[in-house]
């Protein structure tokens, strides 16, 4: 069985060479490649953590970094990773837990669809990935990982030629099989999360809101 460490190993190769793959493609004056960034807070699922060990049912902070590259004005991809930090309800026993996943997602501009303003951008966003659960202090060997499936939508505002501030809310749905309570559960998760976040978007090529 591959390790937990092997898996992140395997997890950050494959970041880093898309990031490098996609970053490549700047050199061409016509794609659109953006960094975004992103703060906010996350809702778990309560059927996620095992009974006397609920979560707060919302938490901040979530964090969430990627890069995104559009083949054309409608259809692109993005490689994104996110951070959560989960924390006890006040009335369960106490406990502390990061929250981390990667995905490769399909990005789709709805913008033809639904127009509002030149500055205004709206785009959906799909595809599978990998959750990381890491409990902390009493329950740190109670980490799992498993497989997930994120969906979400942006709404973007133009602050410039080459920056937005960008609104997500996105649904990450979790493929973990039931833990054992004792041997896994304590102060572990393995249900779904909603994100809420806020962030900027920066363009590294190109010019999405250039006349």
């Amino acid at each position: 069985m591959i390790s937990f460490l092997s898996r992140n190993k395997r997890l950050s190769s494959l970041f880093i060479f898309l990031f490098c793959m996609v970053s490549g493609f700047a050199q061409n004056d016509t794609s659109t490649i953006k960094a975004q960034m992103a703060l906010g807070v996350n809702s778990p699922s309560i059927d996620g953590f095992v009974s006397g060990f609920e979560g707060q049912s919302l938490n901040f902070p979530t964090v969430n970094i990627g890069v995104q590259y559009m083949f054309n004005p409608n259809l692109g991809a993005k490689l994104d990773y996110g951070f959560s930090r989960m924390i006890n309800d006040s009335n369960a026993q106490e406990f502390k837990l990061n929250y981390s996943r990667i995905n490769l997602q399909g990005v789709y501009n709805l913008s033809n669809i639904i127009f509002i303003s030149n500055r205004t951008g709206m785009f959906v966003h799909a595809g599978p990935g990998f959750s990381m659960v890491k409990p902390l202090n009493n329950y740190g060997e109670n980490k799992i990982s498993y497989l997930n499936a994120m969906a979400g939508l942006e709404f973007h505002y133009g602050l410039s030629d080459t920056m937005s501030l960008y609104f997500d809310a996105s649904y990450i749905h979790g493929f973990a099989k039931e833990f054992n309570p004792v041997a896994d559960g304590y102060g572990s998760f393995n249900g779904n999360v909603l994100t809420f976040t806020v962030g900027l978007s920066l363009s590294l090529s190109g010019c999405y809101y250039c006349n």
